[in-house]
């Protein structure tokens, strides 16, 4: 995915446990520590570092070291398959929620199907992409979504006992 971050193009892509973000040709790698009500804890190249995101659905604002910056998808932005971003399930295109299989709390398992977006008469299949628990469900049957919207915030399992 890539994305304007202040004057900045930052292109961010995932692997099994890590993301990998590309600024200004310098590649980094982010691991997401923690990530619950805003807040996420991440480890950027071995430094320990605290961040606020914010959402209005479609644009995200993030909050480093007392500095906001509003992240805004660009044109040449890549769908990809996973649907996750920094733990939030979203939207891989607009659409109309029509089913929520999970309430706040609920354990699930990776594959699970949690949520049915419709969109261009499609039925999209919002999974999990690894065991964890619901910390939040941000959209209820009917409401439409934007892509990339944050449906549902998964943590680990083990992340939720802490809470």
């Amino acid at each position: 995915m890539k994305s304007i971050f202040g004057s900045q193009t930052i292109e961010i892509n995932t692997s099994v446990d890590d993301y990998f973000a590309i600024l200004d040709g310098k590649t980094v790698v982010v691991k997401i520590l923690r990530a619950e009500n805003g807040r996420m804890d991440l480890l950027i190249d071995g430094e320990r570092i605290t961040a606020y995101v914010s959402s209005d659905g479609a644009k995200r604002w993030v909050t480093i070291n007392g500095r906001t910056v509003m992240l805004t998808k660009t044109s040449g932005a890549k769908q990809g398959v996973r649907h996750e971003h920094a733990g939030g399930l979203i939207a891989p295109m607009p659409g109309q929620v029509r089913s929520v299989s999970v309430g706040v709390g609920d354990v699930v398992k990776k594959g699970q199907t949690l949520a049915v977006i419709e969109a261009m008469k499609m039925e999209i299949r919002i999974q999990a992409l690894k065991d964890g628990v619901v910390a939040a469900l941000l959209v209820q049957v009917g409401q439409t979504v934007e892509r990339e919207q944050i449906l549902i915030e998964l943590v680990d399992k083990l992340e939720s006992e802490n809470v």
